[in-house]
């Protein structure tokens, strides 16, 4: 049976693999208003297409931030605190680009406009790949001490194989958000982003490789958890080539699940390469953190199991009947500002 550290350890990990499938395609579009589109019409529809479920997929980050610092303080002070200016970072991205999609239609002008558009690329860019940076130095280790504090230079998280998750990252959202708009929009649009999907699978498959085999040799979650990860790994490879697949075949809705599937897998081996560790110390690993060293009180966490519970179903509930609601294409022609 489970305890109720390992059960939030699973809660928190479900939670940003449900934010990196949900915002990673929103991401995707943000990225394609610069590099798909032609016209102000079409980053209009793009916009459009992501504007009733962009800010409800942001709630999964601050709920998966809420979960960890109440299931696990230590956690979230030690990374919080050593991440604070990628974090920040991310934190004025998100804003930036939530202000820019109400305000880019607010004034009829290129200047304008073409500011904002910049601003929603950059939203859209910088996340993901910080995300991907932050989650490579957890795997790969980072300069805990004994009072779990992080003293981490500029070289411990950004170096080679920190700056190669980061940019898988942006590449598998881009990807992923490309499939999101072949489900979203008609026309040429779609069809051209169909290409750009298809294009772009060799380049991913590229930096899947090099990075899963650099996480084999500067890691140790394979020799940790290798019986779960090879297995994992393997059906992801599948996930992928039947992605390619569906993409020639135009099933769009498959080829969207296909790359949906690979981001769900490769998140989900982070966390389980790391369990029951939450973060792991390069200097001793009798300093690393884990699910129970990190924990609130088993009091808290029974309380906090409780409320969750209870409202989950109502915000799954919501989400799922939003995107029943708006599931219908977008066309340029005759489609209002967002």
């Amino acid at each position: 049976m489970l305890s109720l550290n390992e059960l939030w350890f699973i809660l928190v990990a479900v939670l940003f693999i449900g934010f990196f499938f949900l915002e990673g395609f929103d991401f995707g579009v943000g990225l394609s208003t610069k590099l798909l589109a032609r016209t102000d019409g079409e980053r209009r529809v793009l916009i459009n297409s992501i504007g009733p479920f962009w800010d409800a997929n942001e709630v999964w980050l601050l709920t998966a931030g809420g979960a960890m610092f109440a299931a696990f303080p230590h956690w979230y002070a030690t990374l919080f605190s050593g991440f604070y200016m990628p974090l920040v970072v991310v934190l004025l991205a998100l804003i930036g680009r939530g202000v820019a999609f109400e305000f880019r239609g607010k004034v009829d002008g290129v200047r304008w406009k073409k500011t904002w558009d910049l601003v929603i690329f950059l939203g859209s860019l910088l996340p993901p790949f910080l995300f991907g940076v932050v989650f490579a130095s957890l795997l790969k280790g980072l300069p805990i001490d004994q009072n779990m504090e992080m003293n981490a230079g500029w070289l411990d998280m950004v170096n080679g194989y920190t700056v190669t998750g980061g940019i898988t990252v942006v590449m598998l959202c881009l990807v992923h958000g490309l499939m999101f708009t072949t489900l979203r929009t008609m026309g040429e649009l779609q069809e051209r982003a169909r290409r750009m999907a298809r294009s772009l699978l060799l380049p991913l498959a590229g930096l899947l490789l090099v990075f899963g085999f650099m996480t084999y040799w500067m890691t140790d979650i394979f020799a940790v958890r290798g019986g779960i990860l090879i297995p994992l790994a393997v059906v992801g490879v599948l996930a992928f080539v039947l992605a390619g697949y569906f993409i020639s075949k135009r099933r769009d809705g498959w080829a969207f699940g296909m790359t949906g599937t690979v981001i769900v897998l490769s998140v989900a081996s982070v966390f389980i390469g790391l369990f029951p560790r939450v973060m792991i110390s390069s200097l001793d690993s009798a300093f690393n953190l884990t699910i129970h060293n990190a924990a609130s009180g088993a009091y808290s966490l029974k309380i906090m199991t409780i409320v969750a519970v209870t409202l989950l179903p109502f915000v799954l509930g919501y989400q799922i009947w939003s995107y029943f609601v708006f599931h219908k294409r977008l066309h340029e022609k005759g489609h209002l500002e967002y």
